[in-house]
């Protein structure tokens, strides 16, 4: 298969396919005019690593999974422990946001939304971030 093929059965992009070769998750052969030849296990890694990808798992960790779903001695522990891991971080993620959510809620109903220039949400965003805090460590990622 070429790329163009891989990438419509995968659902990919034919660039996210191209980074995953550069970065080593995927390894087609190549013909001898350069071009990429992939067989059924590379389509396989691709699906797989797309699923990953889409539940929010880290390049790291999908080199990680990936090297363990190809290893038939694996434990499966060492799977659920990267699993969780992951889980805690999307817990995490989505207390966050539910907070971000509770002040936003909170300031647009506070704010009256008329013809007169006071505004709580402005008056919110203008206040001093806490010390120990910056704007990169407020933002979810």
């Amino acid at each position: 298969m070429n790329i163009g093929d891989v990438s419509r059965r995968s659902g990919l992009p034919a660039k996210t396919i191209r980074y995953y070769e550069e970065i080593g998750l995927i390894r087609p052969q190549r013909s001898e005019n350069g071009y990429r030849s992939f067989r059924e296990r590379d389509l396989h890694k691709l699906a797989f690593l797309g699923r990953a990808r889409a539940l929010g798992f880290t390049i790291e960790d999908c080199r990680t999974l990936l090297g363990l779903y190809e290893d038939e001695g694996r434990e499966s522990a060492q799977v659920k422990r990267i699993a969780e891991h992951h889980l805690g971080q999307i817990d995490d993620k989505i207390a966050q946001l539910q907070s971000m959510r509770a002040t936003l809620d909170h300031l647009v109903h506070a704010c009256a939304g008329d013809h007169r220039p006071d505004c709580p949400i402005l008056e919110d965003l203008a206040q001093k971030i806490p010390e120990g805090l910056s704007c990169e460590s407020e933002r979810v990622r």
